[in-house]
């Protein structure tokens, strides 16, 4: 089955892509659409084009705004460890960057973890909160172990073979890995100094430092505005029973699961989130 590229996706969108300064990172940015601010936020090793197939159909509501963390994408490399204050602080000073008092988050993994504790740190810049298989409350060993060797695997040799292998951790379908994909991280994993950053990015999956990180329940108590959690059914990072716990320590959350997904929703799957996606962040289905 052929699969849709990232251009016929974005065929018809009028957007920019640029670096705005926030501190020392010199971080890219994809903007498109108006409304009440959207932002979009990637997982672990990630990067904008992760979002590809969700910016046209959520610029039809919103001001989307697709970034790229310190250590990750195109944005600058770090030569540090990177802990969630970073992450969070960097988040911030993006928004005052650009000007927004107050958006809506939506978080796939990592960018999930990050938007929890963005809204329990500042609760009066963040509307709604979507999280699709958040990372964050959960440190399984084995996962940890797995995600560690092969992000630095492709990061160290970011061979065909080992980007691949990287992508389909991701998808419930291998198949869904296409060429072009795996030729796009290729090319920002290839990147000098990007195989040190990707090790500082890593150190998340430490387990003395990834429990000072996790999101307390204290936390999630505090994500006051409504919130939805998206898991789905194949997800390798963990059960879907750990997001429905996550919803049920939200004062206002619900939850919902995407079926023959992975980690990542594939592109079958993108319809199916982009219309829970709306719905809640619109306020249609709360």
């Amino acid at each position: 089955m052929s699969r849709p590229s990232i251009w016929s996706a974005l065929a018809g969108l009028e957007f920019t892509v640029r670096y705005v300064q926030v501190g020392e990172w010199r971080t890219r940015v994809l903007e498109t659409g108006t409304g009440e601010p959207l932002v979009l936020m990637h997982g672990t090793g990630g990067h904008i084009e992760a979002y590809s197939h969700n910016l046209v159909p959520l610029s039809q509501h919103f001001r989307v705004i697709a970034y790229e963390y310190p250590g990750h994408g195109w944005t600058t490399h770090t030569t540090r460890d990177l802990e969630l204050p970073d992450y969070v602080a960097h988040l911030d000073g993006l928004l005052d960057a650009l000007d927004v008092e107050r958006a809506h988050l939506s978080g796939e993994s990592l960018g999930g973890w990050l938007a929890l504790k963005y809204a329990a740190a500042h609760p009066e810049r963040v509307g709604r909160v979507l999280l699709n298989t958040p990372g964050g409350t959960m440190a399984t060993p084995e996962v940890m172990e797995r995600i560690r060797s092969l992000s630095q695997a492709a990061a160290d040799d970011p061979s065909h073979e080992r980007i691949k292998a990287r992508l389909e951790w991701l998808m419930a379908d291998p198949s869904s890995v296409t060429e072009e994909l795996v030729d796009i991280r290729r090319t920002i994993y290839a990147r000098p100094g990007f195989a040190d950053s990707m090790r500082h990015l890593l150190c998340l999956q430490d387990p003395e430092i990834r429990a000072r990180n996790l999101v307390t329940d204290a936390e999630l108590a505090a994500v006051v505005g409504p919130a939805m959690v998206v898991w789905t059914s194949d997800d390798p990072s963990g059960p879907a029973a750990a997001g429905m716990a996550m919803a049920d320590k939200m004062p206002d959350a619900r939850f919902e699961v995407i079926k023959d997904a992975g980690h990542w929703p594939q592109w079958e799957q993108h319809e199916v989130f982009n219309a829970l996606a709306i719905d809640f962040l619109t306020g249609k289905r709360d």
